[in-house]
């Protein structure tokens, strides 16, 4: 109780003799923070609060910097020994040439937005037909109960022999086509089994191989695939065609596009 009565009797004296100081202080409180408590002597010893919403620090230079640092170093100059003409000249070229960069980037930025959406509205005249993709796995569903594609063939060949694989791995079919021709072979599974019963819905892959210069080799199969929708993508990327029951292909890797 002594301890606090004498404290308090001493706090008039401190506010008075500290009155100048408190109101310097809380000018400097209240610059920082909105809350107080109408005591100038409380004020006076309380921490500033941070503000919440800091200001944003932007690190990088601008035209209006690199001209402000510029006028300070002609007024910071030796007059008996001025700034060289072409050094000054090769300072302003220069961050005129950084800034033509910056924003060359910028505009090509732009520009890729805009082909990716001109891209992707070209494609969308793809909804609904069939393109051709490298990829020897097609879709069987009630829409499409066949698979089409094309046999990629190094020479011309007597017989290529197609089999075709479910999920598993499992041969459902195997026939032969003719590649005498060579060249790309057209190639069609009409959806049944050994058998000749219907397979059931999903994804199945077309293996073809044959013979070149005497030696069995495997060849590079493409199918076709119903488009269904076109996704706008990435720059990177480009348009995003997607393909009923296969999923997405960029638009650069189609191979061709059917009339059906």
């Amino acid at each position: 109780m002594s301890l606090i009565n004498s404290y308090s009797q001493s706090l008039p004296q401190a506010s008075s003799s500290t009155s100048n100081t408190s109101a310097v202080t809380k000018s400097s409180v209240q610059s920082t923070t909105t809350t107080t408590t109408g005591n100038p002597f409380l004020d006076s010893i309380r921490l500033p609060e941070e503000s919440a919403t800091p200001e944003a620090n932007d690190q990088m230079l601008k035209q209006e910097d690199f001209f402000a640092l510029l006028s300070q170093q002609l007024s910071m100059q030796d007059p008996f020994e001025p700034v060289d003409n072409d050094q000054m000249i090769a300072q302003m070229a220069s961050f005129s040439t950084v800034d033509g960069i910056s924003n060359l980037n910028d505009e090509i930025l732009n520009l890729n937005t805009v082909m990716s959406s001109s891209q992707a509205l070209q494609a969308s005249g793809l909804v609904g037909r069939k393109v051709l993709v490298p990829s020897d796995t097609g879709a069987i569903s009630t829409e499409s109960p066949s698979i089409n594609g094309v046999i990629s063939t190094p020479s011309a060949m007597d017989t290529i022999t197609v089999s075709v694989e479910d999920q598993s791995g499992q041969v459902i079919k195997t026939f032969s086509v003719d590649g005498s021709d060579g060249g790309n072979v057209d190639v069609s599974w009409d959806g049944l089994d050994k058998n000749g019963a219907p397979v059931e819905e999903g994804l199945y892959s077309i293996k073809a191989s044959g013979k070149v210069n005497g030696e069995a080799q495997e060849l590079a199969v493409s199918t076709y695939a119903h488009v269904s929708s076109v996704s706008l993508g990435t720059t990177a990327t480009g348009a995003i065609l997607n393909l009923r029951g296969v999923g997405g292909i960029k638009l650069t890797d189609v191979l061709a596009v059917s009339e059906t």
